[in-house]
């Protein structure tokens, strides 16, 4: 996209190959600078960006979202980027509204845009999801992520934002088991902190907390107006709830256990306890 506003698109992946060349493709529509940013990739992904004469490759380890987006987001050419996740695609609506933005000078020093997400191969159009938007295309010298996690955001300092019409395509999960392995990840990391924090688990809030969530997705945002996939998408977040306050017990236990000298039973090397979460993990 030649205009006098260049962009950067900066893609953040690690072993996306079945993601990457489409993702590459609907990049195309609005790049004039092509940045991927990569964490490790052993799958082919690192290969495949090499022969892509038009892709700029630069790697290091990932720590979390926001330290990885802020530490990408300067090694861009151009004044002006747009984040996207591998598992992201720009469709040729939103490319074409931006580069009427751009075309005719933007107002604004950052741009929102909602996300349609994809479950399963299914579009979720309630659930909560039918709110989901994120800041993506910003002034790279005013904007920097927010967050020590990977939920971190983007905020522009200058307060200067704007809604795009367009949606940004998002396939969320293709499987469960892509979904367990961030479910593991991100349960884990979330109990860590509580814990650090000093705070402790509670049944009430084991229970109540799943409760709610489940009912608070498929009954207030209409999750069940999206059918079975709804259904699952609805009671995986309530489970997501409870798994927090269950790992942060389970953190407890383990400090318990090491405070008395008790030492829980290890399974033997040769036999390992295998489950559908450390299959994922």
């Amino acid at each position: 996209m030649r205009t006098h506003n260049p962009i950067s698109v900066v893609i953040l992946c690690k072993n996306e190959i079945e993601n990457i060349g489409p993702c590459l493709d609907s990049a195309r529509w609005i790049a004039d600078e092509i940045l991927v940013a990569d964490s490790g990739s052993t799958d082919g992904t690192l290969e495949f960006l090499r022969s892509q004469a038009d892709c700029r490759v630069v790697e290091r380890e990932y720590v979390d979202y926001g330290n990885f987006a802020n530490w990408a987001i300067p090694q861009a050419r151009h004044p002006w980027v747009f984040i996207l996740d591998a598992d992201e695609r720009i469709t040729p609506e939103l490319a074409a509204e931006i580069r009427a933005v751009f075309e005719a000078g933007p107002q604004h020093d950052g741009y929102r845009m909602f996300r349609a997400n994809y479950f399963l191969g299914r579009r979720i159009r309630f659930c909560g999801w039918q709110s989901d938007d994120v800041l993506r295309l910003f002034r790279k010298d005013v904007a920097r992520y927010a967050g020590d996690n990977d939920h971190a955001t983007a905020v522009v300092a200058t307060g200067r934002v704007k809604t795009l019409r367009s949606r940004l395509t998002h396939f969320t999960y293709r499987s469960y088991e892509q979904y367990f392995r961030k479910f593991h990840r991100y349960t884990a990391y979330q109990a860590e902190r509580w814990q650090q924090a000093g705070r402790r688990s509670s049944g009430a809030s084991m229970f109540f907390r799943f409760l709610t969530r489940f009912l608070h997705g498929y009954i207030f945002r209409l999750g069940f107006l999206d059918g079975r996939a709804g259904l699952q998408l609805c009671l995986l977040t309530g489970f997501y709830s409870f798994m927090k306050q269950a790992r942060l017990w389970e953190l407890e236990q383990h400090a318990e256990n090491s405070a008395s000298g008790d030492r829980p039973a290890v399974a033997k090397a040769d036999s390992p306890q295998e489950t559908p979460l450390s299959r994922a993990a």
